[in-house]
């Protein structure tokens, strides 16, 4: 089992920045990917940003491309989405998953793991 909590939402508005933090504790986190979705209301929860095992790899949805950095620190077992250049249409609960494997699949489906989600509100 691996339990994932999210912080680092908020309120802020356009064109500003937030960072979101995603721990890890249970198994051994640097053995997963990690990915992080985004839901907003009405919506599908889409694919944002994920990251391999080891770090080396990252792979953005092209809405976040150039704006959005994932990062993660085994050493502190945690995962940091830093989001740039803020719009109103990124407002959405932002969830981190996980799966043990080297490289981390864009959908949802296949991760096995997923913390309760952190509210993140763009304003215009």
């Amino acid at each position: 089992q691996v339990q994932l909590v999210e912080s680092g939402g908020g309120l802020v508005q356009t064109g500003g920045s937030l960072r979101l933090s995603c721990a890890a504790a249970g198994r051994t986190f640097s053995s997963a990917a990690m990915g992080w979705f985004r839901q907003a209301p009405g919506k599908e929860r889409e694919f944002a940003a994920a990251i391999s095992r080891g770090g080396s790899r990252t792979y953005y949805a092209d809405s976040a491309k150039g704006r959005f950095t994932i990062s993660r620190d085994n050493a502190k077992s945690t995962v940091y989405l830093q989001m740039n250049s803020l719009k109103p249409e990124d407002t959405a609960v932002y969830y981190c998953a996980a799966v043990s494997r080297q490289f981390p699949p864009k959908s949802a489906g296949g991760y096995d793991y997923w913390g309760q989600g952190t509210q993140v509100t763009v304003s215009s």
